[in-house]
């Protein structure tokens, strides 16, 4: 049973310390599937942006409050397409902003800011990689590590809990 242990213990810190250093990877593919968003959403509105350019002074808020003026309801809707991709933009911009500091702000920008979409969007081509720096290296050892102290605690807790009860049921079985 102790060999069993053993080697269950040491396979939870390995999978702990490779899936943690997997993370840096998963980031860098977010930060990429972030800003391919906001590049294509850049190139979509740059024909809006010349027209803005021509008729408004170069404002696209002109140009926005304009179709949103309108009586025309395709006009309109067209306003309100326009600044639901500007709030898109701006919102890419401070998840790009979020994510452009060190691997662990990086993380806990990530676990408290993430965008729902963009998190399920790069998960579902996630392509797992080991990045080999210091800091991807030293939280895959922190994260893991951590990790497997949690699950020693868990399963020794849970061996502590089945002992004290075969005790109990057995120091009860005698004295009655």
């Amino acid at each position: 049973m102790k060999l069993i242990l053993g080697l269950l213990d040491r396979l939870v810190l390995l999978i702990g310390v490779i899936a943690a250093g997997c993370v840096p990877s998963f980031i860098v593919q977010y930060r990429q599937r972030a800003g391919g968003r906001l590049d294509q959403l850049l190139a979509d509105l740059a024909p809006f942006q010349a027209v803005a350019d021509r008729s408004h002074g170069g404002s696209l808020d002109a140009l926005i409050r304009y179709h949103l003026q309108s009586s025309d309801p395709t006009f309109h809707q067209e306003g309100e397409a326009l600044q639901s991709m500007l709030d898109a933009a701006e919102h890419l911009r401070a998840i790009l902003h979020g994510l452009d500091t060190d691997l662990l702000h990086q993380c806990s920008y990530l676990l408290l800011h993430h965008d729902a979409g963009l998190m399920q969007a790069t998960w579902s081509v996630f392509q797992p990689g080991f990045t080999l720096t210091l800091p991807s290296l030293v939280l895959a050892l922190v994260v893991g590590g951590l990790l497997w102290v949690l699950f020693l605690g868990l399963l020794y807790g849970l061996i502590g809990l089945f002992r004290a009860f075969a005790h109990g049921v057995h120091g009860h079985s005698r004295y009655r």
